[in-house]
């Protein structure tokens, strides 16, 4: 089964499926922002053939001013995260299981330390790459050619991920540092915004993930595996309103609006859907590990997470931009 989003169709298990799940995710990467897009077509319908001008031009400067971090703001969302995961554990949480297998443990932790690692290396590629200009020369580039070159590399190095087994380990490692770095050069322009804004969603991301981890590692076995048909349906909805921009004219302005939210908020609840779905996913494999059905692959199970907060970290980026600019 496969889910949708323009990082593409995620399978609910086997590598073929993983291949394709994790395809859509990329996807919602690419979505264009419908005011700036309704903006940009109204000015070139006014302007005559024969006027040129820049393609990213802005009336505003394009890199934003950073703002004091407020240490009293950052309490307050820890200690809302904490409550958070305290209603969440008892709202979804009211079967649980006992405690976790030496095997389910040891598997869990792996894969959320490849996740992590993963999350570090493509932070550092990224503002690496914002440091040398390659953002701006990556928005002056065509953007059919920066998505199909981002969704060919992604999609590949996460192909040969997904096909190497866990015995060969360099071949392994090289596809799993190559996708962080596609992942990378797709976040990078993310560095022209206010460093605040990042590292708010930054923390907002990690209390969601984190929170729902913890439910789903902590809930009764297999309870939110059979999620995944309705995930899939979910992901299909998100990555088809980031092409609304593309499809509907530049007058259906409440349509397109509809679409964004969709598009942000809908795709929050999608993802973080598939956190807990990936987290039961994990301990399953776990346990089929250990009866000798499969084989033990952290980093496999590691790139599912990692697609899941890059898609939840994005969305909560943009709308903190947009909350911000009211």
């Amino acid at each position: 089964m496969l889910r949708l989003s323009l990082s593409s169709l995620r399978p609910l298990a086997g590598p073929a499926a993983r291949t394709g799940r994790s395809n859509v995710r990329n996807f919602s990467n690419f979505k264009p922002n419908v005011l700036q897009t309704l903006q940009k077509q109204r000015h070139i319908l006014s302007l005559p053939n024969f006027v040129k001008f820049p393609r990213y031009s802005t009336d505003a400067p394009i890199i934003e001013a950073s703002k004091p971090i407020s240490w009293q703001r950052i309490a307050l969302i820890a200690g809302g995260v904490a409550g958070t995961v305290v209603i969440l554990d008892g709202a979804l949480n009211r079967e649980t299981r006992g405690g976790l297998s030496p095997a389910e443990r040891s598997l869990l932790n792996s894969s959320f330390a490849y996740t992590g690692a993963g999350l570090a290396i493509t932070a550092a590629a990224a503002r690496a790459m914002f440091s040398s200009g390659f953002a701006y020369r990556l928005m002056a580039t065509n953007p059919w050619i920066v998505v199909g070159a981002s969704l060919a590399g992604g999609i590949g190095s996460m192909m040969g991920v997904f096909y190497t087994p866990p015995e060969n380990t360099v071949a392994k490692h090289a596809f799993w540092l190559t996708f962080n770095a596609f992942q990378a050069a797709t976040l990078c322009p993310l560095f022209f915004l206010n460093p605040a804004i990042l590292a708010r969603a930054g923390l907002y991301t990690l209390g969601v993930v984190g929170s729902l981890s913890y439910v789903g590692a902590t809930a009764a076995n297999d309870k939110y595996l059979n999620f995944g048909g309705p995930l899939l349906a979910g992901v299909s909805v998100v990555a088809l309103s980031a092409l609304a921009p593309l499809a509907l004219p530049v007058t259906a302005v409440r349509t397109l609006a509809i679409t964004e939210a969709v598009y942000l908020y809908g795709g929050l609840a999608v993802f973080g859907g598939f956190v807990l779905y990936d987290t039961q996913k994990i301990l399953m494999h776990a346990r089929m590990a250990e009866q000798g059905l499969m084989k033990r692959d952290p980093v496999n199970e590691a790139i599912g997470l990692q697609l899941d907060m890059i898609n939840i970290f994005i969305r909560l980026v943009q709308i903190l931009s947009m909350n911000q600019r009211k």
